[in-house]
């Protein structure tokens, strides 16, 4: 899968040569975040480690990764499968607010898609998020978190109810 776009880079599917960029980026692109744990290029690599990574996708510019996004399957304690988390997502510092996020999120949510996800969940800014379709659900909650930042996004599928759990991939700090 490789997609072109406007944005003059190519959204395509990760390689084993990626990696060490991926980590990177990763770390610049959440060095300055303010609601950051800092520790996403761990999880990243804790994720591909535990072959968790059902989507890994990077945006391409000039031969040079500029962006990266990650898909994980996530558990809902009501036991509902083909339930995905979106994150993290990375996007080099000097190249966001170019739509680059947004293009890697609408084609990491069609490959989930082919790959059979009914939904996927996503911890973020709601006003963000919320332009994929990505809304509050009452009912499917992240211990600890508030629900206004904890959002939902059912491919049909109906929605579940209960407590989601990422990977304890999420827990990676090295």
């Amino acid at each position: 899968m490789e997609e072109k776009n406007d944005l003059n880079m190519m959204i395509r599917k990760e390689c084993a040569e990626d990696i060490d960029a991926i980590t990177t980026l990763t770390k610049l692109a959440f060095e300055c975040e303010e609601h950051s744990s800092h520790t996403e290029q761990f999880i990243v690599n804790a994720l591909r480690r535990s072959a968790q990574l059902s989507v890994s996708l990077v945006a391409v510019e000039n031969k040079r990764i500029i962006g990266h996004v990650a898909i994980s399957p996530v558990t809902v304690s009501s036991g509902a499968g083909g339930w995905f988390g979106l994150g993290p997502i990375s996007v080099e510092p000097d190249h966001q607010g170019r739509g680059i996020g947004s293009a890697l999120i609408k084609t990491a949510l069609a490959e989930l898609q082919l790959l059979g996800g009914v939904g996927c969940v996503v911890l973020g800014d709601p006003a963000y998020y919320g332009r994929f379709g990505f809304q509050t659900r009452p009912g499917l909650t992240l211990a600890g978190i508030s629900p206004e930042y904890f959002q939902a996004l059912s491919f049909g599928a109906e929605l579940p109810v209960g407590i989601v759990q990422y990977h304890t991939a999420f827990d990676a700090v090295e």
